[in-house]
């Protein structure tokens, strides 16, 4: 399946195979401004049908299927909900979530997007590109590459709750919140690694197995990332996966650059166990060092179209 058989509502783009809709990513949200305004995706489905996402759970109801965002951005909250403060030790609900909007399609699956923070500062012009592909055997693989390019005008730290001083919380980029039936799901990561105890260690790719209420089945989600990447993830108190863009410290993107980042999140009827899933990693191997979606000279053109749109 490439992009182009992604089928538009004008809201959503929804993927379907063989009568079963296995994605839709919500591109024009409606939510509530605390809760971090941002595209996401859900539902996610196996081929079988099952859901494998969770939406506005009520312990974080900025949780949204799997989206890609930012706990803290210089002093700016691109997640939702309170922002971790070191000087309070603590969560605190400030006045500075910001928002993402969709600006249009460059192409099938290519999207160009423009973050926001609360006070209404353009800081951020992103590419993503979008694709459903590699149905076989009772899976499939959603590939994202997305491109950030700082047109603050100044630095921007990229960082997370364990960079403001709060141990082990590097939650901070592609996140995935799992159903609620999840949580206690089992870990496998590259390496010979896995279990709960991946929380701040290194892998190019990781996977959770969870099991689904009212069917007897269990599913697995392969994440794939860039070599060394470091992972948030926890089985409990509830079931959730980030290949973290700044864990343990913060990164510096500089005015005018671009960061780019290419992951594939591989969504599987069963269980898979270690063997399995490494043969689907050499089989597959996620391509990395590609030329960003898009020119960051084309983000920043394109950007200067909607710098005078209102906020949604």
């Amino acid at each position: 399946m490439n992009a182009s058989a992604l089928r538009d509502t004008g809201t959503e783009l929804i993927a379907e195979v063989a009568g079963v809709e296995l994605m839709r990513y919500v591109y024009r949200p409606a939510m509530p401004a605390f809760e971090g305004v941002k595209p996401y995706f859900h539902p996610l489905r196996t081929t079988a049908g099952d859901i494998v996402t969770g939406y506005r759970p009520h312990d974080h109801r900025w949780h949204k299927g799997l989206q890609m965002t930012v706990s803290h951005l210089s002093g700016q909250n691109f997640w939702g909900g309170g922002s971790y403060v070191r000087e309070r030790r603590d969560y605190v609900d400030l006045p500075n979530v910001g928002w993402m909007r969709h600006e249009e399609f460059t192409a099938p699956g290519r999207e160009r997007l423009t973050w926001h923070t609360q006070a209404g500062e353009h800081w951020v012009d992103e590419v993503r590109e979008l694709s459903v592909g590699d149905v076989e055997d009772g899976s499939w693989a959603l590939g994202l590459a997305t491109s950030m390019t700082n047109v603050r005008g100044k630095p921007l730290r990229f960082g997370s709750p364990t960079t403001e001083g709060r141990p082990m919380a590097g939650y901070s980029g592609l996140f995935w919140r799992g159903p609620r039936s999840f949580t206690g799901g089992q870990v496998i990561a590259g390496g010979g690694q896995g279990g709960p105890e991946m929380m701040g260690r290194t892998a190019s790719w990781l996977a959770y197995v969870g099991e689904h209420d009212e069917v007897d089945r269990a599913s697995t989600l392969l994440f794939l990332a860039e070599p060394g990447t470091t992972w948030f993830v926890r089985t409990s108190p509830f079931a959730a996966v980030n290949p973290s863009l700044a864990f343990f410290e913060e990164v510096e993107l500089p005015p005018g650059e671009t960061w780019s980042h290419r992951y594939r999140v591989v969504v599987a009827d069963g269980a898979w166990d270690r063997d399995r899933l490494e043969a689907y990693v050499r089989a597959h191997p996620l391509r990395t060092g590609e030329e960003a979606p898009t020119t960051a000279a084309d983000a920043r053109a394109r950007s200067l179209e909607t710098d005078a749109r209102a906020r949604p």
